[in-house]
């Protein structure tokens, strides 16, 4: 069977506050550790009014904490926004409070919109624009930095050691993230790990992976490409049901792809009361087509014939069921039926 993994946003829906989106997260998290998923990611995104998961490293802490077993880690932290070192430290610093349960994904894509990268960045589009150019050397920084011997530095008339923790006894597993081929090429040159993004794009995902496995340079850490893909998933008891839960999502991801107005996540019911468009119903088919949408043996079916459709032994399932109305809001069933239903 294909090994299944979760990657979370941290949704928050229009009956929600942001500590009742994190407790949801939280219990879904639970649930992916005791089904005995292989690992937990939170994304990163800025300044969006349905997503809270703008901070990797602090939801990964909490998340940690909260289980057992799971590997948790960033889907990914978008390196862009942040100083190499800063990054290095922090998962420097999970990884010792947890070890051999932190996955550190990077990404190259800011993950906002210009005004929030520009002030995430200390007000100056110069430095955003070149932390894009030179994310291969940041890669290798933040690579060098958690190490266990660090680095050792030129400064003036001497040489310093730099390291991203003193005492560090094992690393965290680093990946390179991508909806394009460029990480895919990164990825193959480092001798790194590599996921696509298939949940985002859809498309390419086939020809970014082939071209990562053909071109792999093996790294002493490891030896063999590793890599699998995300999807959107959304498992119910019957597949018109499943359909009717993805609404609330689809309509946010039609918002997001055509420049609309963002507002939290509507629940099930008020996204089903919203007059659709006959293009943006078409927009929305189309997404669907590209999603894990069913029953169980549906859903199971469809995510088989994707793993073994891009060679991987593993996929990550990105859970997007809505919420009824009179759910408790620190909870979110439906995703949580997702992931029951997709474990057997």
């Amino acid at each position: 069977m294909t090994a299944l993994s979760v990657l979370d946003l941290v949704p928050v829906r229009s009956d929600q506050t942001t500590g009742d989106a994190i407790a949801a997260s939280r219990s879904l998290a639970q649930v992916a550790d005791g089904l005995g998923y292989r690992r937990y990611w939170v994304a990163e995104h800025h300044n969006m009014p349905a997503v809270a998961a703008t901070n990797p490293p602090v939801l990964i802490a909490m998340l940690a904490a909260a289980t057992e077993r799971i590997k948790v880690g960033s889907g990914g932290v978008m390196l862009p926004n942040h100083a190499p070192l800063v990054v290095a430290e922090q998962f420097a610093l999970l990884e010792a409070a947890f070890p051999g349960r932190i996955d550190l994904g990077i990404g190259r894509a800011p993950g906002t919109d210009p005004l929030t990268r520009y002030v995430l960045r200390g007000g100056s589009a110069e430095s955003a624009d070149e932390a894009v150019t030179k994310f291969p050397d940041y890669v290798e920084d933040i690579r060098t930095l958690m190490t266990t011997e660090g680095v050792e530095l030129q400064v003036g008339p001497r040489r310093q050691p730099l390291r991203a923790t003193p005492a560090a006894r094992s690393i965290a597993d680093m990946w390179l993230l991508g909806s394009s081929d460029y990480s895919a090429r990164l990825a193959a040159e480092k001798g790194l790990p590599y996921v696509f993004a298939h949940h985002f794009s859809g498309e390419g995902t086939g020809v970014a992976l082939d071209l990562y496995r053909s071109s792999y340079r093996p790294s002493p850490e490891y030896p063999e490409p590793r890599t699998f893909l995300t999807v959107n998933a959304v498992v119910a008891e019957t597949e018109e049901e499943a359909r009717r839960q993805a609404l609330p999502n689809v309509q946010q991801m039609i918002a997001l792809r055509t420049g609309a107005p963002l507002h939290p996540q509507r629940l099930v019911e008020d996204a089903e009361a919203v007059e659709m468009t006959p293009e943006q119903k078409a927009f929305g088919n189309a997404m669907l087509g590209r999603w894990i949408v069913g029953s169980a043996d549906q859903a199971r079916e469809q995510l088989d014939k994707l793993a073994a459709e891009h060679d991987v032994d593993e996929v990550m399932v990105h859970p997007v069921a809505g919420a009824a109305s009179g759910t408790d809001v620190r909870t979110s069933p439906h995703r949580e039926t997702t992931l029951r239903l997709l474990a057997g």
